[in-house]
């Protein structure tokens, strides 16, 4: 077992939707005698399987997967829930002496791992709804103007229209007795222990795009619907968060009749390319990335990724 104080080494695997990050996590590992731990918020979810790209176990090649199915539809996935989640596995890898691979779709949760989130406060259901009824009450803007009276720094960042995000600012500031502003740059704690390593994959637009449409093609006939039907059927509450995942909210629709297949086969298309092109506005933020212009199932990146790795101090 390795001291608690030695750097190890982390892989963290980051790029769009798509991009082919599951499948350069599994050949990693199984070359560097690593484990894969997804860091995808949807794949937290038990049940949601097609529509969240979860490796199936053929394309697993025997290597262990953490971080996949682990809260039921009705649970709620947060950046700090997914610290602690992944803190116990890196744990559990130390001391096994297995290299940690990271398949990244959700940046927040990368960060959250590795740079610490605030000590904020839980949320507050009755709280929220005497902010809502307030609201109700007041001329509209009333929630920002709010916000500005307890936090004029978090409110210039805010756009008035922005409900959600004003809510849990005003929740915070009350809950925690100080402005949001001062409880983020407090308390954050950074992940000790380990040398991570970041690797970029960004492939060509065009190619990316041509991708996204085949795999939402080949989605539906492995049995989206049918998955999706399976679990309304369950008596799963339509509420539950999984339900407004990308492609689980359209044909969610079609099964009601308030959308055609085809619609429904478009939507996704484009609302897949948009939170793609988040993705990558998000992942060029990411400090230290070493990038590589390709997908990661092509030999070649694959190649020049591992190289890259070995001369880093990976064999």
């Amino acid at each position: 077992m390795s001291d608690s104080k030695t750097l190890l080494p982390l892989v963290a695997v980051v790029g769009p939707t798509a991009s082919g990050k599951s499948a350069l996590g599994v050949w990693l590992a199984e070359r560097l005698g690593g484990e894969v731990v997804a860091c995808d918020s949807t794949q937290l979810y038990r049940g949601f399987d097609i529509g969240t790209v979860k490796p199936r176990a053929s394309e697993r090649g025997g290597v262990p997967h953490h971080l996949i199915d682990v809260l039921g539809p009705n649970e709620e996935a947060t950046a700090g829930g997914y610290r602690q989640l992944a803190l116990s596995v890196l744990a559990e890898l130390r001391q096994h002496g297995r290299l940690p691979v990271f398949t990244v779709g959700t940046g927040l949760y990368l960060r959250a791992l590795l740079e610490g989130l605030a000590d904020v406060p839980q949320r507050s259901e009755e709280l929220r709804a005497r902010l809502r009824a307030s609201a109700e009450e007041h001329s509209t803007g009333y929630l920002h103007r709010l916000l500005k009276r307890l936090d004029p720094e978090a409110a210039g960042k805010i756009a008035p229209a922005d409900e959600q995000k004003l809510l849990r600012a005003i929740e915070v500031c009350v809950l925690a007795r100080k402005p949001i502003s001062e409880v983020h740059r407090a308390g954050r704690f950074q992940l000790e222990g380990w040398r991570v390593l970041k690797v970029g994959l960004m492939p060509p637009r065009e190619k990316l795009i041509e991708r996204i449409h085949a795999r939402t093609e080949a989605m539906l006939e492995q049995g989206w619907i049918e998955e999706v039907q399976a679990l309304l059927a369950s008596g799963l509450s339509e509420d539950a968060k999984p339900f407004d995942f990308i492609g689980y909210r359209e044909l969610r629709a079609v099964l009601h009749e308030k959308m055609t297949l085809a619609d429904a086969r478009e939507a996704i298309r484009q609302a897949t390319r948009r939170y793609a092109k988040r993705q990558i506005t998000w992942f060029r933020k990411e400090p230290g990335v070493q990038w590589f212009s390709g997908f990661g199932d092509d030999a070649c990146v694959q190649a020049s990724i591992i190289e890259w790795l070995k001369s880093k101090g990976l064999s």
